[in-house]
């Protein structure tokens, strides 16, 4: 909230007079920040002034309208830029034209409206052709205000416009550096009329002031347009910000051969290289430009897409505008210690800069950017820590295609987004909405727009037959993670037939494609994809998170395959291997089941001793693999009838497998259902009532654990509410113990997942060395509320503001947390060398992991591909 003082001044200038660098980004926002930042710098910036984004919120305040301090402060500022240009706004002999921008205090590239060339009218325009003697500029320029005007201000439908200009071109057959010739704007424009008319009944104004004032009234709507609020909602801004509004004098790309826009990254933000990476057009605009609509031309010829030709990157055809823009760019990223997305544009030789932000990137970028800049002493080991997002590191694990198989590559376009991703191609949201919820699908448009936010997050990939790699569908791809090809100019959608062209070959829609962001390729049918390998800026950042972090992270795995990957990220040991996960395997399962159907306890334990080799077998492994880091192994926790087949069918096929009679499996099925399985004859309890079961898992851990060189064992009981079972149960681990291996020396624990535990805790913790909080069922049972069935209702009590987060996704901390905190207190009391963890699926949330760092919990234990997240989380959590 800003001072009185503040409030009382609602607009900024930038290029002249005062400065105002010391404001932040929340005062100016993001594009107005970087505008003040670059004219403290005294770089070539067109002059103009920003509107606060308090002004957004007061819009709102006032009905959507834009309030009489503000717009008086507005005209007396256009004032100023009259004085300070040279021109004169609405009128002549050279009018003053405006570009107004949005500028959200984080950025949301192309979510909100801009407008350009805002004060032409019928006058003005031949105003501007007398004054720059060209009036082919002027009128291409009106042609551009009025289809940006009716579209955004006015709600016209975009393609009304794009369908007058297709049919032009085809008559005019300009080049695109000379543009439409006078007379078929002339054509345009009068076209552009007609359709206004026809379909509003009105015309845009001629008023200048009545255009700068709807369009700052549009602006602010625009942050509570659809796209933007999507945007909000998948990138985690709050939805109060608001957005500034930048009014700056209009420079022009579009006067000729000699004039260009473009856009620039200090560095590739693909891949995070350190070299110049960006596009421009010439005699074009910056709308242009992110439109996608054309195919622009790359501004370095180093790494070049072997579809455009070298000759055309800008050091090539421009060198000495190429040598200002890296000179200036180099300040930049100096001046912010950050990777910088610069939009500039060349007016007959003369460079300007229009905007520079902090650069969206790839995963892969992020990573590689904030190492290198701690390397080159721009920043420090927590600085990067704090630049790298969890969902960076989610996309790192993204898969790639597996090079042993042959594919057959249909075509190229440019790689704009790293990844690798296979679906039905559609062309449409609506068929990405409907598709989506059964199939991966990949969405092929000629182009996208803010609109397509939506689908794009819901579809697994973007091909685009139009655009570049600073488009829309790039830049926005990339900051989502989702695999992106843009400008594959062989492809025809042809939307009638429900087709792609792609040379001789059509392909329906709803057949399967595959993209390849890192190449650009267009793949035919699905392919097999692999993991990446991390590459050695991740190692240096998970080496730092290591250093940094506090908390031990360790993996949820049962298996060697899952167990490898959690050690190829670094985890701490296994928090927790789920025993009953290793009766699934056929061999073992038959067996299993015969050992819950039969009555007898005498053929109970011979089935149980068959059983013991083959957990024997896998424990064996598991050790091997870990080699010696701990292992937390979890007693059998489900309930018996959930290795039983329900259906008839299958419980007669049961029947025949096992050599029973069915009527004998059925009433044994009958005889262990129960109403409440999640409450029910489960954990702890099945040990109470079939301890020879507990005795063949402790059997087979402490004979595995013989075999094997180093051994770190921990052992867990499931689902405790008291200290007697504590007792109970540890007297039979111990008579195992003796009788096997009594040298082997273990660690007892209990998880912490029912209320009644937590309350027990300093009962409890004497008899054990470590508390495990199994947050799935302790959330369960604290909410009385089923994690499966949940899913009906929770959404509910969010978007009615009941909950603010899902507890089974991020942990309840008034509730649940305190019942963990309590554990821990009361625990460590009873017993100082108590050792806490988490091990259910709260262990991989940032959220709850911010949580834990703040209750002192030793370790989390998380699914393997998790641990990279967690780790990173924890060291977060230790810098607050």
């Amino acid at each position: 909230m800003l001072h009185k003082k503040q409030i009382e001044q609602w607009v900024y200038r930038f290029g002249y007079d005062t400065d105002y660098s010391n404001s932040d980004r929340s005062i100016l926002g993001n594009k107005g920040y970087g505008l003040a930042q670059m004219s403290s710098l005294g770089f070539p910036i067109p002059p103009g002034f920003t509107i606060i984004t308090d002004g957004c919120s007061d819009y709102y305040a006032k009905g959507q309208t834009i309030s009489q301090p503000i717009w008086d402060q507005v005209v007396a500022e256009i004032q100023l830029l009259e004085k300070e240009t040279g021109k004169h706004f609405g009128g002549g002999p050279f009018p003053l034209l405006l570009a107004l921008r949005s500028g959200a205090k984080i950025s949301m590239p192309g979510m909100m409206d801009t407008l350009l060339n805002l004060g032409l009218n019928d006058e003005t325009v031949e105003l501007l052709g007398h004054a720059t003697q060209d009036f082919r500029f002027a009128y291409d320029s009106y042609r551009r205000f009025i289809e940006m005007y009716g579209h955004i201000i006015m709600g016209m439908p975009y393609h009304l416009f794009t369908a007058v200009i297709d049919g032009i071109k085809q008559q005019d057959n300009p080049r695109h550096e000379e543009g439409l010739s006078l007379n078929a704007l002339h054509t345009v424009i009068d076209s552009y009329k007609k359709i206004i008319w026809t379909h509003t009944g009105t015309t845009y104004p001629q008023d200048v002031f009545e255009q700068l004032r709807k369009t700052i009234a549009a602006i602010f709507a625009s942050w509570n347009g659809a796209r933007a609020v999507t945007y909000r909602k998948l990138n985690h801004i709050d939805d109060q910000d608001g957005t500034a509004v930048t009014i700056q004098a209009m420079v022009f790309g579009n006067r000729g051969t000699d004039s260009l826009t473009g856009v620039l990254f200090t560095r590739n933000p693909s891949t995070g290289e350190r070299s110049l990476f960006g596009e421009y057009l010439i005699n074009a605009q910056g709308e242009e430009l992110v439109s996608g609509l054309t195919t622009p031309w790359p501004i370095t010829k180093q790494g070049i897409p072997s579809i455009q030709e070298a000759d055309h990157a800008l050091e090539e055809k421009y060198p000495l505008i190429f040598s200002q823009l890296s000179n200036l760019a180099i300040e930049l990223e100096n001046h912010f210690r950050e990777m910088q997305d610069i939009e500039y544009t060349v007016e007959q030789g003369k460079l300007w800069l229009l905007q520079t932000r902090n650069g969206k990137r790839s995963a892969k970028a992020a990573v590689k950017i904030a190492i290198d800049m701690m390397q080159e002493g721009k920043i420090d080991a927590k600085e990067v820590l704090k630049r790298i997002d969890y969902d960076h590191i989610e996309r790192l694990l993204h898969p790639t295609l597996d090079d042993s198989q042959t594919i057959e590559v249909l075509t190229q376009g440019l790689p704009a987004a790293p990844g690798v991703a296979s679906g039905v191609i559609v062309f449409s949201p609506e068929e990405v909405a409907a598709i989506s919820k059964t199939e991966s699908v990949l969405l092929v448009r000629p182009e996208t727009t803010p609109d397509d936010i939506g689908s794009m997050a819901m579809a697994a990939g973007i091909l685009t037959t139009k655009g570049g790699m600073t488009a829309h569908a790039a830049v926005v791809a990339r900051g989502m993670g989702k695999p992106c090809v843009c400008g594959a100019h062989d492809i025809t959608i042809d939307r009638q037939n429900k087709w792609l062209v792609i040379g001789q070959t059509k392909i329906p829609v709803g057949s399967w494609l595959t993209i390849n962001g890192t190449t650009g390729e267009v793949i035919k049918g699905k392919v097999a994809t692999i993991r990446q390998k991390p590459f050695s800026e991740f190692i240096t950042l998970m080496q730092l998170v290591d250093q940094l972090k506090r908390m031990e992270v360790r993996a949820n795995a049962e298996t060697v395959q899952d167990g490898a990957v959690a050690q190829s990220f670094g985890m701490a040991g296994i928090g927790l291997c789920r025993t009953e996960h290793m009766f699934f395997h056929p061999d073992s399962m038959c067996m299993f089941r015969k050992m819950i159907l039969t009555p007898s306890k005498a053929s109970r334990i011979d089935f149980l001793t068959e059983l013991m080799a083959i957990q024997k077998r896998d424990f064996k492994e598991l050790f091997q693999m870990v080699n010696g880091l701990p292992i937390t192994v979890r007693l059998l926790d489900p309930p018996l009838h959930e290795f039983l087949p329900t259906h008839p069918k299958d419980l007669a096929d049961l029947a025949l497998q096992i050599d029973y009679p069915l009527s004998e499996v059925e009433k044994r099925v009958e005889l262990l259902s129960e109403v409440n399985p999640m409450l029910g004859h489960r954990g702890a309890r099945l040990a109470i009532t079939f301890p020879e079961i507990y005795v063949m898992q402790l059997q087979a851990f402490f004979k595995a654990a013989l075999e094997v060189d180093k051994v770190t064992l921990e052992i867990m009981l499931p689902l405790i509410f008291d200290a007697k079972e504590v007792i109970f149960l540890k007297n039979i681990i111990e008579e195992v113990h003796q009788k096997i291996a009594p040298h082997i020396v273990y660690k007892l624990g209990v998880m912490i997942e029912l209320p009644r535990a937590a309350l027990q805790a300093a009962t409890i913790a004497p008899l054990v060395d470590f508390f495990s909080v199994g947050t799935n069922d302790l959330t369960q049972t604290t909410f009385g509320i089923s994690r499966d069935d949940g899913v009906k209702f929770l959404e509910d009590y969010q978007q009615k503001g009941l909950l603010q987060t899902d507890p089974f996704v991020t942990i309840d901390q008034e509730g649940v947390g305190a019942l963990i905190q309590m554990a821990i207190t009361n625990g460590k009391s009873a017993n100082p060398k108590l050792k806490v963890g988490i091990c259910g699926e709260h262990g991989g949330d940032p959220a709850s992991i911010q949580f834990f760092e703040s209750i002192h919990l030793d370790y989390v234990s998380t699914s393997p591909y998790r641990v990279p997240i967690a780790k990173l989380a924890a060291a977060k959590a230790s810098l607050v």
